[in-house]
Formats: structure tokens, sequence, C-alpha cells
């Protein structure tokens, strides 16, 4: 049986021409007007060679026919389809969406290239599973000129025939709609949508967004700063199998490191009628509850909390955070930004309201001699692993494959009891037989082929785990704390 993973490509991911790209990279006025390239990085989690389809769809509305090619996948590999590269895509330009299936299991996880010299960020953002797709979604932040941000984002049929879609977006503190949209979709097929251009959102937006189809529906987000700070992130829609009265936070922080990092959480009313109570618990590593913040947000809403904020939070605190509901279930995103140093510092991950035995991160990188912003940078990627069970996790294996599904070494973990968090990279890791020290050192970087994935499980019968994965890049060539990010969710498997 084949697995069908649906993709959003955002907005901007898809200038794809038969040109040379390097001509269009340039200095950019702000990280809403730079323009990205897509690379699709996709993992087989199987033990066996998957043959996997990629279908591309024009956007919504035009008369372009969809495109559609294979690829084969070696069992435990990951692997990247520059869309900017591909041969087969040549004719297709502009912004889309896409479709991968398989006759394997496989995630996957859409990195945003920047065409800029100042936006260095690399916006990511997972692909969605067959099951993933729903009537209801929603986008728990829409900002447009507000905190020097705007949002863009895609809605994409995931079902098997055309649908109508409504689209509602709701200013922070009313439960009446500001804005309503409603439009069909072919099978595959995206729209795109700018705050920026919306113009019923006035000269400014602090809100979030209900979308309802009479088929299933995902959605994905980015946001980027209109100054001169360069900060980019994206993340998912949220659609109702995700809805809950309990998220998980894995990342909780406030004037953490050089850069001084803390965290905000938006946190979304997934009502239409009742209006939730909402706590947030912020934990320290041994899961001691150290702070908590509460509000009442109406239904359709959203509440932004930040983790610096919370009365009694400790000074340079890197932590967890578990956040309650009451009277109606919720959806959250978390948000990281620098203080200091890192003006370009932003990141976005989609709260989790349940973990899995055994989770899936199909883009892992590491350098310890190539961290730099020259061409071709290499980046650091840093996991953290939260225990969102009732008992202890047992140890917790993180393995690291390079791209042709080969283990090149495992990190194991000694057990975390229930609301803990732990961290992994792949310099932690234990060598596998037969492997070299660089290939853990410079994970996922072989010669000119670039690839690297891992698997996180944790081993005691029933346990549940949730991750997200850091992407670091250097910022500066003099400022080691000048960096950029953006994390993703480690995706279950099981």
């Amino acid at each position: 049986m084949r697995r069908r993973l649906s993709l959003l490509l955002m907005i901007m991911a898809l200038l794809v021409a038969s040109g040379n790209f390097a001509t269009s990279v340039s200095a950019q006025s702000s990280a809403y007007n730079t323009n990205f390239i897509t690379s699709i990085t996709y993992q087989n989690i199987s033990n066996a060679n998957a043959t996997v389809t990629f279908t591309f769809y024009p956007p919504s509305g035009s008369s372009a026919s969809p495109i559609t090619f294979n690829r084969t996948l070696a069992a435990n590999a990951g692997a990247s389809l520059f869309v900017g590269g591909a041969s087969e895509l040549s004719s297709f330009s502009g912004q889309g969406s896409a479709v991968i299936s398989s006759d394997q299991p496989i995630v996957a996880t859409v990195v945003q290239l920047p065409q800029s010299t100042t936006v260095r960020n690399r916006p990511l953002s997972n692909g969605f599973g067959s099951n993933d797709g729903s009537n209801n979604v929603l986008i728990a932040t829409v900002l447009k000129n507000q905190f020097n941000q705007t949002t863009k984002f895609s809605i994409q049929n995931a079902d098997t025939s055309t649908i109508n879609v409504t689209l509602r977006f709701f200013r922070v503190g009313e439960a009446t709609a500001v804005h309503t949209e409603t439009f069909s979709l072919n099978v595959g097929t995206a729209r795109f949508f700018d705050a920026g251009t919306i113009s019923q959102l006035g000269t400014s937006f602090n809100g979030s967004a209900t979308i309802e189809a009479t088929g299933k529906v995902v959605a994905t987000a980015i946001e980027a700063t209109i100054d001169s700070t360069y900060r980019v992130s994206a993340f998912e829609g949220v659609g109702t199998a995700q809805f809950s009265n309990t998220v998980y936070m894995p990342s909780a922080l406030c004037g953490f490191g050089g850069s001084l990092q803390r965290t905000a959480y938006a946190v979304q009313n997934t009502s239409t009628t009742n209006s939730a109570t909402v706590t947030v618990s912020y934990r320290d590593t041994n899961n001691n509850v150290v702070a908590t913040q509460s509000a009442t947000i109406l239904p359709g809403g959203k509440q932004s909390f930040q983790t610096c904020d919370a009365s009694g939070i400790p000074s340079n605190y890197n932590g967890s955070a578990v956040i309650t509901s009451t009277g109606a279930p919720i959806v959250a995103i978390g948000k990281v930004f620098a203080m200091a140093s890192a003006t370009a510092f932003l990141t976005a991950f989609v709260g989790s309201g349940s973990g899995a035995q055994k989770l899936a991160a199909p883009y892992v990188r590491w350098t310890n001699t190539r961290f730099d912003i020259n061409p071709g940078n290499r980046q650091r990627a840093f996991i953290a692993i939260q225990n969102v069970g009732t008992g202890a996790s047992g140890n917790i294996l993180v393995k690291y494959f390079d791209r042709n599904g080969v283990l090149v070494g495992t990190h194991t973990i000694n057990s975390i009891n229930p609301g803990q968090k732990t961290n992994s990279n792949p310099t932690q890791a234990t060598l596998s037989p037969s492997q070299t020290p660089d290939k853990l050192t410079e994970f996922g970087y072989d010669g000119t082929a670039i690839g690297g994935s891992a698997t996180i499980e944790c081993t005691n019968p029933g346990c549940r785990i949730v991750a997200v994965i850091r992407i670091v890049s250097a910022n500066s060539a003099t400022n080691p704390n000048d960096i950029v990010a953006e994390d993703y969710n480690g995706i279950p498997i099981n």
C-alpha cells in the first residue's frame, strides 16, 4: 500500500526556471520580500528500498498540467530534491504544491533556500501524511505589519475530489471574524495568501485564522520580518486530530545563552462557541514547575504568552513547558527569538498534543570545521526531546543515518521521567563499526554529496516522546553568537 504524503511548497518557494539561479541571489530590503527555492528532504523509514513518486501541481486556477516523476530511495536513507535543479521541473516556475507517494513509508521536511545575501535562515516545515488532512485546520498566528512581521500561507486540497473552503480571520480578543473568504480547490492544488495584501485586515493585524472545508485540507505558513532584521520562519497549520487540552513544548527559554534567547507561544482556541481557560506551566530539566501564566481565550481567538513575562522565571532559563486548557481544546505554535547579538534569529514549531514511541528527523546536519558564512556553509542540528508519557521513557536511542541509509552512530540517552527533556546532536553518538569519526563531526556532508537523517526512539513499553529539531547556521564571520536557526518537529512513525 502506498503512503501518500502531501506537501505544501510555500508561496515563494518555487521560483523555478531553466536559467541559472546564482544570478538571482541579491540583497533584499526585508525577509518579507525575499524569494526562496524549495528543497524537499525526504526519508525512507522502512527496511526496504522505496520507489517515490513526486507530483507537482500549479496553483489553483491554473490551466497547466501536473508534472509527475519518480526517484528511488534505499532503506533508512534520506535524500533531497532541489526543486530548482530537477530537470523534470524545468518548465515549472513560480508557486505551486506537491504530493509525494511511495510504496514504502516515508516522511519529508520542506527546506526553503533564500535567494538573498542578507537573509540566511532556511524556513522549515513538515509534509503531511495521508491521515493528517482535516475538514478543520487552524493557523494559530497570523500577522500583518505586527511585531515587524507579516504572514504568508497556503491551503492545499488533500482530498480526492474538488472541495469548497471557507477561510476566516480573527483578531486577538475578538470572537467575530474580521474577514471571510470562500473558494474552491481542485485535487492537489493550493491557494496562496499574503496577509500584507489583504486590505480587509486593516493596516495591521494580530490574530489567527480558521479553515473549514467540505473535504480534507492541509496548510503551511511562513512569517517574515518587514524590516532589516531579516528574520523568517515557517510552521504547519494544525488539523482536528491534533486539537488537545494538553500541548507540550520541548523548548522554553528566557535569557538563554550569549544571544539571550527567549520563547513565546501563540495559543489558539479551537472552539467556535466555547472559551478556553489556558495555563502555561514552565518546567526545569527535572520537571519541577518554576513559573506559570494563565489567560482566557475567546472562541476562535488566540493569546500570546511570553516566557520571560512569567513571574518567577529563572535567569538563563532552559527548560520545557506544558500548556493545559479547560473549556475547549487548543493548538499552539512555539517561537524562539534572540534579544542580543543574533538579530536575525527566529524559529517556529508546532506544539505537540501527544507523542509517539518513535520519531523521524529527515533533515539533520553537523559540522565542526565549516560553521561559517562562506558559500556552501554548513549547519548544526540540535535535537530537544521531551518525555510526554505517564512513565519513565526507558533509554532513548537517537540513530544517525547517512544519505545511503547506513547507520553512522547511535546516541544512547539514559531514561528520563515524565515531563523531563534531554538533548542530542551527532557528535554525542557512539560511532558504528567501520565508520570513521568525520562521519559524525561532519555529519550529512560527504564530499560533494549532502544528506543525513535520524530516528529517535524511547524503549520502555508504552513510552511517548516528542522532539523539536533546531537547524542552526552562522550569520557572522566574527561573532559566534550571531546565528540564525529554524525548528521543525520530529515526525511520528509508529
